[in-house]
């Protein structure tokens, strides 16, 4: 009963805290625009499948891409003796889930030996982010705490794997030394069992307490850690897969506005609503954090800071300023630095600062090409150039700011309807004097 009550506790402890920081981060949507609609959900759920749960783009790296699906699979699979850890919790049964019968067995020995496969992967993993010293994990904004937040994540992933594996051997030796049947089947288990053997039974249920509280406890706080970390991911990849824009990478999406004058410049007798008088005039492009839609926020907790995009940005390659991880760095931390006053105060409040200069240079926005090499390597699917784009149109045209190249093609279409300084009447002079065989 002292086991219920403390257990029911941690739970709810960790309950609220997660709830707490989910809705203040749900919160912060509200002051972003909508962006594209949630249709065709069927082939939204393959995407998903194909590359939250099936991993192919991890695989563009084979080696270290196999051990990181290994990870993923792992998780996916101990979940189950984690909700069953829950119901134990608050029932006070033991294994209650042993009524699944083979099925139980299955899961208990999959987890069993993925236990030991997740924590093996979580050692390459710190060796190679300890010793190795990776190019794409690094970059002007990976801060000291970036890196710090990867290695704490590991180490709370590394001690869940060495808890639950201590926690099956113990269970596996208690049971076995006390003439009592074992339910379900730990490979790994087996194998451990014998560490615990010269202990008495109630040792030997001391040590499996001790594991299953350490165990239990790490998953809670990790938990309430993750939606501070970049590893957040771990909750939101598989949602931010399945809601992945569905046109082509190439494809730059208009602005409503732009399309409405157009269409009424073409035919004013257009079958448009027209805006409010008192409608608040909507700025061109993204400045701020207001500015952007709920899918790039979304994609902004999502990033997991792997470093694929930046890695394959040909600006990025060739010591261009741009890094498209950063572009989505900096946007979590600015809403995160000014969310908490939009949440108060509503849309009027300033801080007097913004997501572009402030965080995010012009130089680094002019510098991407729109190749979508960052959007096509990005595991979760982040789209970095929707947001670089419309960086881009804020520029443009609300101050008129671009590179002079730019603004000479500007004028020149402007002008002469086409990008080239020619007048539109000197179009076809390359063509005079040309002979043509008419069959």
């Amino acid at each position: 009963m002292v086991k219920q009550i403390a257990f029911s506790l941690a739970l709810l402890i960790t309950l609220g805290v997660f709830t707490f920081t989910v809705l203040r981060l749900i919160s912060y949507f509200r002051f972003t625009k909508t962006g594209f609609p949630i249709r065709d959900l069927p082939k939204r759920f393959m995407v998903m499948l194909d590359v939250a749960i099936g991993q192919t783009k991890i695989f563009r790296h084979p080696v270290i891409g196999f051990f990181h699906a290994l990870v993923f699979w792992g998780f996916c699979v101990i979940i189950f003796g984690s909700i069953e850890m829950v119901i134990d919790g608050l029932s006070g049964l033991e294994r209650s889930l042993k009524v699944l019968g083979g099925f139980y067995n299955v899961i208990m020995a999959s987890g069993d030996v993925f236990a030991l496969v997740v924590a093996g992967s979580i050692v390459i993993f710190m060796i190679r982010r300890l010793f190795l010293h990776i190019s794409r994990f690094e970059g002007i904004e990976m801060k000291k705490k970036s890196h710090q937040d990867a290695n704490i994540a590991l180490s709370m992933i590394l001690l869940l794997m060495l808890s639950l594996m201590g926690m099956n051997a113990a269970y596996v030796e208690l049971q076995t030394a006390g003439n009592e049947p074992v339910y379900g089947v730990y490979p790994v288990g087996n194998l451990l069992a014998p560490i615990f053997s010269g202990l008495s039974l109630s040792g030997m249920h001391v040590a499996h307490e001790f594991f299953w509280w350490s165990h239990i406890l790490l998953i809670f706080i990790f938990a309430n850690i993750l939606p501070y970390s970049k590893h957040f991911h771990v909750f939101l990849s598989v949602p931010n897969t399945f809601l992945t824009r569905l046109e082509p990478l190439g494809k730059l999406t208009n602005m409503d506005d732009i399309t409405r004058e157009v269409k009424l410049m073409l035919d004013p007798n257009a079958a448009f609503e027209a805006p409010a008088a008192d409608a608040p005039v909507s700025r061109f492009g993204v400045k701020d954090v207001e500015d952007v839609t709920w899918k790039n926020y979304f994609d902004s907790l999502t990033c997991t800071e792997c470093g694929r995009c930046s890695a394959v940005c040909p600006a990025n390659t060739t010591g261009k300023m741009l890094s498209p991880r950063k572009i989505f760095m900096d946007l979590r931390a600015r809403m995160k630095e000014k969310g908490p006053g939009l949440v108060r105060k509503g849309m009027e409040y300033t801080d007097n600062k913004s997501l572009l200069r402030d965080y995010i240079s012009e130089e680094e926005l002019w510098a991407c090409t729109t190749c979508n090499a960052c959007a096509q390597e990005c595991p979760v699917n982040i789209n970095h150039p929707t947001l670089i784009v419309d960086m881009r149109r804020y520029l443009v045209m609300e101050e008129s700011s671009a590179p002079s190249g730019l603004k000479t093609m500007f004028a020149n279409i402007e002008n002469n309807g086409a990008p080239w300084q020619y007048s539109p009447e000197d179009r076809l002079l390359w063509a005079e004097n040309l002979e043509m065989k008419v069959s």
